[in-house]
């Protein structure tokens, strides 16, 4: 840790606080400079020893602030997570921050180019509450491993996660490294509009847009990784229990509230009720025993958003759609059982939000172009996922079709790819991180030119003559 430890941050920070803290920051980044490679690496080190021995505090908070939330889920998408991005990025940095050489024009042929990745200076970081915190220390561990200070902005609606995180950065860094901050919307607005060197914000699309607004009145970049609603496109003729149980995977794990969860399925009109009968069993296999109470099922993270899902299933019937319920609700609880839609239409109100839920609604076309069209009258989704071993068919989709990224028979996993950048595209986001990308993004590309001793520019200035035209022409040829 960087010189004495000074006050923590007040628990709720307030407009000040959080100006306080930010020049605290940058006063540090000046007069320090960037750490070395050992310094990031140790960092990352102590920041990953930290997390796994508040493991079982971790998994605690969680419950708490779910009410419930399986032990084993949240080790494997919070957890695992975080400590494969931190060995990754141990693993890389040293190689991301080499000077990388850079051609030389024949011209200029004794001077030498290069590029440096220099830190930026203090990042911004504003968490969600579904991955309250694997999407805030990923992104921290991103900045830490790029040479950066940080601000933590974790989500108000995960209170106990939140302080949690507190204690985790504040046994490990000093303020003027990483500070944590909390606070409500207010806060978070106030949070948004500080003059960082760079923010990155994960969660809604409207509290994106409002994000970036507050960003650009100070010229800061941000990385939005936001949402929307992501298709699964099925083949015809694809084994339809394969399909149906990776869908039930990625639509069920967190209880849906996954920014890359399955949002729709898109499938031919012959494969419906092939495709409802194998889904029914896919779910009953992951959780044979129900959903209130489950061990292994997530709630619904509080009775607002319970009752926003129970809303768009009321919705959908009201239209005409048939609901197929697979559980018993719990409202005591915000347990909300899976469920599927048949017969669901554009004009649904399921059909024109994120779902983030356990409800799965289905489409049909009838023939592959009736689906890339679909998709393309919509907003660019976060994630695609494409069913299907006929490769003229998937490339022609993939080729039409712009989304963040994609998986192919799965879901969910190309977030767990490292060496993947991961991001949004229009609606659902700005620019992408995670493994080389995200250090890329919380760097500056320095490039830098040492002029030779002998320099062909001088025969380009004055006085000009015959000379300079000759050499001009012979440019210009």
């Amino acid at each position: 840790m960087e010189g004495a430890m000074p006050d923590t941050p007040p628990a709720h920070a307030t407009s000040p606080d959080l100006q306080h803290l930010l020049a605290q920051q940058r006063a540090a980044f000046v007069q320090d400079g960037p750490p070395g490679a050992a310094r990031r690496r140790a960092d990352l080190r102590r920041l990953k020893a930290e997390v796994l021995r508040r493991r079982g505090d971790i998994v605690r908070a969680l419950n708490t602030d779910f009410g419930q939330r399986s032990e084993r889920e949240s080790a494997i998408v919070e957890l695992i997570p975080l400590v494969q991005s931190i060995n990754y990025l141990i693993c890389h940095l040293g190689h991301w921050m080499k000077p990388k050489r850079r051609h030389v024009s024949a011209y200029f042929q004794c001077g030498r180019a290069w590029v440096v990745r220099q830190p930026i200076g203090v990042v911004g970081i504003i968490a969600p509450w579904n991955y309250p915190l694997s999407l805030a220390l990923v992104p921290l561990a991103t900045a830490i491993a790029a040479g950066n200070r940080a601000m933590v902005k974790p989500s108000e609606m995960t209170p106990a996660t939140a302080a949690l995180i507190g204690e985790i950065v504040g046994a490990v860094f000093a303020p003027e490294q990483v500070a944590v901050v909390t606070g409500d919307a207010e806060l978070g607005a106030a949070f948004s509009a500080l003059p960082f060197d760079h923010i990155l914000f994960t969660g809604s699309t409207a509290v994106g847009r409002k994000v970036a607004t507050a960003a650009a009145r100070n010229l800061t970049p941000v990385t939005l990784e936001l949402g929307g609603k992501s298709p699964v496109v099925i083949e015809p003729g694809f084994p339809m229990e394969r399909a149906a149980d990776r869908v039930a995977y990625g639509k069920l794990t967190n209880a849906g509230q996954t920014c890359i969860a399955p949002d729709y399925v898109l499938l031919h009109e012959a494969d419906e009720d092939a495709f409802a009968h194998a889904y029914r069993q896919a779910v009953e296999r992951l959780h044979p025993g129900g959903y209130a109470g489950s061990p292994d099922y997530t709630a619904i993270l509080n009775q607002h958003h319970y009752e926003r899902l129970r809303g768009l299933l009321r919705d959908a019937e009201e239209h005409g759609a048939r609901v197929i319920r697979l559980g018993a609700d719990s409202d005591a609880g915000h347990v909300l059982a899976p469920a599927l839609v048949l017969g669901a239409t554009p004009e649904m109100a399921i059909m024109r939000e994120e779902i983030f839920g356990p409800v799965l609604p289905v489409l049909t076309y009838r023939n592959p172009d009736e689906a890339i069209a679909f998709i393309n009258a919509r907003p660019r989704p976060l994630a695609l996922y494409y069913f299907g071993d006929r490769h003229a068919q998937r490339d022609r989709l993939l080729e039409r079709t712009v989304s963040g990224n994609v998986t192919i028979n799965g879901t969910l996993l190309h977030y767990a790819q490292d060496d993947l950048p991961f991001g949004g595209v229009g609606d659902s986001g700005i620019g992408a991180y995670h493994g080389r990308e995200g250090f890329m993004a919380l760097t500056h590309p320095r490039g830098i030119y040492r002029q030779g001793r002998i320099n062909a520019a001088t025969l380009l200035q004055p006085p000009f003559g015959k000379l300079t035209d000759i050499i001009t022409n012979f440019i210009l040829r």
